[in-house]
């Protein structure tokens, strides 16, 4: 065996390889998936059933209208009813709850972070996961009973689009309109769309050439391949040449699958993916009771952030791919005690990185056969360049004789033809073309809400945002009264579990409204100088996820192009760190001063 290259000698390898992959296009050379690509994004998987519009009055309005039926719409309404504010109504496209465990049902879909601390309200709905890492159908059946256990249903509007939010002054609520002719009245209005809501198709020449079947994998297409998300076999593809382009998590997940059911598969490589051991395994409630107290789920994920950041705990109760490199970058700083300052913290990130890089390297020659295959999918760059994968079958499924990773060292597919794609410098013909082209990140964030808001005085959010995001705590804007976002920026910034961000922003959301509700105000609006002074301090703080600019391209930094004003404003987290905001933000909450709004 080779011995392990030195620090010297992965700094430039890493340099070599990022090089071949820069785009001066950068987030451009991702398409919408609207218009002539409108099929990609359609719902296959709910017939729209015809109903009467909802005609609300100023007298009949909701409390509460949720925009988006996912993690963060069915956190917020479970915590807005536990607080006593009963009418919630959840909107979305989708033709149930969800979200992305709706609309991601490819074949083998699991939650990438351990699921007693990925799936919320576990202990609220009395449910314990069958898995470390749970199956998209078990994670889909749990947002139904979230929406089941809280009364969610009873006034939500599914398969139904937002066409239009407008604040009325006149009488304090928001006046939403939809694409079945609701005009839907709330007191407060929520946003929450998922920070990977919107497919993206790679803006390849020929795209709509292709004769054979396509579609996205958030819409997986099991008329084309037979089987069913719950594991189903694809016995539809026993003859075809499926190719598939991407190979970022989802990919990662639905190549072994499709490895075992296609005649033929080739894989579209521009980037290999970091594949760590994944190690799922059935969960014992018995042999985890003495972790699993009152309140247990809150300490477990509170424990992962600690541990995930680079914080001390007694104990790793989760033990996953997350929390394993950050112990090792603190150990690496106890180690070497004469080091000192940010050096210090620095020198053992690299040091703890190379030497799990190097182990991830290894591991793909120790699993793969073939040289030049394991040599194509080795991944030259730091590990949180990219999102980090776990798969214990991925590697593996290279080892078939019917699975051909076609790496393009860099460069991508070229174009797509009648027949097939142009790639490493030839046509490959297919039948079956499946975009594993994952979802807009840096791109408008109204655009990828599918709702602009009209706030006071005809305030668009896309015009108060045209320099960037403006917050307090990343859910209030001055000018927008009573409308709350809910997601992980200008906040906790916590990307390993965004599930973590979504539950606290709801806690706060539900203990804002409740407060208003307590001093019968009408309106509730963050200070323009309690937004500019939060913003400030993120600024400073400098902590945005943006990932490093010398890591290879990708969506964690920008495509690899340096980040303009609005999109870093829209990464900024915390300056301590999601530990340090999820202790503050309990604290403004509890006090029930609320600093910084203005009930009216």
């Amino acid at each position: 065996m080779a011995p392990a290259p030195t620090a010297d000698e992965l700094r430039e390898k890493y340099a070599a390889e990022r090089a071949k992959r820069l785009r001066a296009d950068g987030n451009d050379q991702y398409i919408e998936a609207s218009g002539v690509f409108a099929d990609y994004v359609d719902d296959p998987y709910t017939d729209v059933t015809p109903r009467a519009a909802v005609i609300d009055t100023p007298d009949t309005a909701c409390d509460v209208a949720f925009v988006g039926a996912g993690f963060s719409g069915l956190v917020a309404g479970a915590s807005l009813k536990s607080a006593g504010i009963n009418q919630v109504r959840l909107i979305d496209t989708a033709g149930d709850v969800g979200g992305t465990w709706y609309w991601n049902r490819y074949p083998g879909a699991q939650c990438d972070t351990a699921s007693l601390i990925y799936l919320p309200l576990l202990e609220e709905t009395g449910y314990f996961p069958s898995e470390k890492y749970v199956k998209g159908p078990e994670i889909h059946a749990h947002c139904q009973r979230i929406a089941n256990h809280f009364g969610l249903y009873d006034d939500a509007l599914l398969s139904t689009r937002v066409t239009g939010a407008r604040w009325d002054a006149e009488h304090h609520q928001w006046m939403i309109t939809t694409d079945r002719g609701d005009e839907v009245r709330a007191r407060h209005m929520g946003i929450g769309t998922g920070p990977l809501s919107k497919p993206k198709l790679p803006g390849l020449p020929g795209i709509t050439d292709f004769a054979g079947a396509s579609f996205h994998t958030s819409r997986w297409d099991y008329s084309v391949t037979g089987g069913s998300p719950d594991g189903g076999p694809m016995d539809l593809l026993a003859d075809k040449r499926v190719g598939i382009i991407g190979t970022g998590a989802t990919a990662v997940q639905c190549i072994p699958h499709l490895g075992r059911a296609a005649g033929e598969l080739f894989v579209f490589q521009r980037t290999p993916s970091s594949i760590d051991i994944r190690n799922n395994h059935a969960l014992d409630p018995d042999e985890l009771a003495p972790d699993l107290g009152p309140g247990w789920q809150r300490r477990w994920r509170e424990n992962f952030t600690v541990l995930q950041t680079g914080g001390f705990a007694d104990r790793d109760l989760v033990r996953d791919g997350w929390t394993d490199i950050a112990q090792r970058i603190r150990d690496k700083v106890l180690e070497h005690p004469e080091r000192s300052g940010p050096e210090a913290l620095v020198a053992a990130y690299h040091e703890s990185d190379d030497e799990k890089m190097n182990e991830i390297r290894s591991r793909v020659d120790d699993v793969v056969s073939d040289p030049a295959t394991a040599e194509a999918l080795k991944p030259w760059y730091r590990q949180l360049c990219k999102r980090p994968c776990f798969h214990d079958d991925y590697l593996d499924t290279y080892n078939r004789s019917n699975v051909h990773l076609v790496d393009t060292d860099g460069r991508g597919v070229e174009s797509v033809t009648e027949r097939g794609v142009i790639a490493a410098g030839r046509e490959w013909e297919l039948d079956v073309l499946i975009f594993a082209s994952g979802f807009e990140v840096g791109t408008e964030f109204t655009r990828r809400a599918g709702v602009d808001p009209v706030g006071r005085d005809g305030l668009t959010l896309s015009a108060a945002w045209a320099d960037g995001m403006v917050s307090f705590h990343g859910m209030h804007v001055h000018g927008f009264p009573n409308m709350y976002v809910i997601g992980h920026a200008q906040g906790a910034n916590l990307i390993s579990n965004v599930p973590h961000n979504l539950v606290e922003a709801a806690a706060t959301m539900a203990a804002v409204i409740a407060h208003a509700d307590a001093r019968a105000a009408t309106e509730v609006e963050v200070t323009a100088t309690a937004e500019a002074e939060w913003v400030d301090l993120l600024d400073a703080g400098g902590r945005s996820f943006g990932g490093d600019p010398t890591c290879t391209p990708g969506y964690y930094n920008n495509e690899g192009q340096e980040a303009s004003g609005a999109q870093r404003r829209a990464g900024l987290g915390h300056p301590d760190g999601p530990v340090a905001y999820f202790n503050y933000i309990d604290q403004w909450r509890s006090t029930g001063e609320f600093t910084g709004l203005q009930f009216r």
